[in-house]
């Protein structure tokens, strides 16, 4: 696949790979939340449009997988025994996605994301995040089918089972000390540069992966090894950033389990990401 001066995936005619993938993570039921201004103390703002759909990193990268292999997506979650946590099951597998979901006497985690005329977005979650553990009875074994294996939240444990996969990611808001605690080596680490909640020296990782991603948004990123490295141009409006650091993260994963070099796995992965941009909510829902 050539990825040189087109715009988007559909102009490059991508074709649809036979890979298999797993995600193994969380889910936030969402309210996306079109707004004149984000908030200010004092301030009224109004919402010009919404939409409610589970999203969070799980779901968007499971999402953005489903929609490069032919192949069906295994998505390992966990989700409250409640209404959002059953729509949250229900519209997910209408996409086609295989959940295999620990279900829990908790809340499905909550929350809004405020998303501005310039297309920034501004998030509160409510309740604790979900997230399965290698004691919960799930079909684990699936994972020696997987060619990639990317992971949002989870305990070490699932860790070491996942590294049977050729490649294995993952992004530093699951837990540095999760990650160090599971000993194994990791083909990608992805987290964003400017979220404080994903910032992580290199010396805090005691085991180095393969390849180290810090994104920064329209302003490119870090590749360790390799230095920095540009963003896309929007080719369209940028409508909401939500999911674009989840969806270029899936195309790192797809990348390296294709066996590419990184400056087509980079390409693939801006596109996704640039294109995330592009649409309103956590991922293209009108194309399903």
């Amino acid at each position: 696949m050539i990825l040189k001066k087109k715009s988007s995936i559909k102009d490059y005619k991508f074709k649809k790979g036979n890979l298999n993938f797993a995600v193994v993570g969380h889910v936030e039921w969402m309210n996306f939340l079109k707004v004149d201004q984000l908030p200010k103390p004092g301030v009224i703002s109004h919402s010009e449009k919404s939409i409610e759909y589970p999203a969070g990193g799980g779901s968007v990268i499971a999402k953005t997988l489903s929609e490069l292999t032919n192949n069906q997506v295994h998505f390992f979650t966990s989700l409250g025994n409640d209404y959002y946590g059953e729509q949250s099951f229900k519209i997910l597998s209408n996409y086609g996605i295989r959940l295999h979901v620990a279900w829990r006497d908790k809340p499905t985690r909550k929350g809004f994301s405020l998303i501005d005329s310039n297309g920034e977005r501004s998030i509160t979650v409510i309740g604790d995040r979900l997230a399965p553990t290698y004691k919960d009875k799930l079909d684990w074994n699936l994972f020696e089918k997987m060619d990639g294996i990317f992971i949002t939240a989870s305990d070490s444990e699932i860790f070491k089972k996942a590294r049977i996969a050729d490649s294995l990611c993952t992004t530093p808001r699951v837990g540095i000390d999760i990650i160090n605690k599971s000993n194994v080596f990791l083909d990608g680490l992805i987290g964003s540069n400017l979220d404080p909640g994903e910032v992580f020296s290199l010396s805090d990782i005691s085991i180095k992966p393969k390849l180290i991603i810090k994104t920064e948004g329209e302003n490119g990123g870090i590749l360790y090894p390799g230095g920095r490295y540009e963003a896309l141009i929007n080719a369209k409006q940028k409508i909401d950033s939500y999911g674009c650091g989840d969806s270029f993260a899936a195309g790192i994963l797809y990348g390296l389990s294709s066996k590419w070099n990184i400056d087509k796995i980079l390409s693939l992965a801006k596109l996704l990401g640039r294109d995330a941009s592009e649409c309103f909510g956590p991922y293209k829902i009108n194309e399903n």
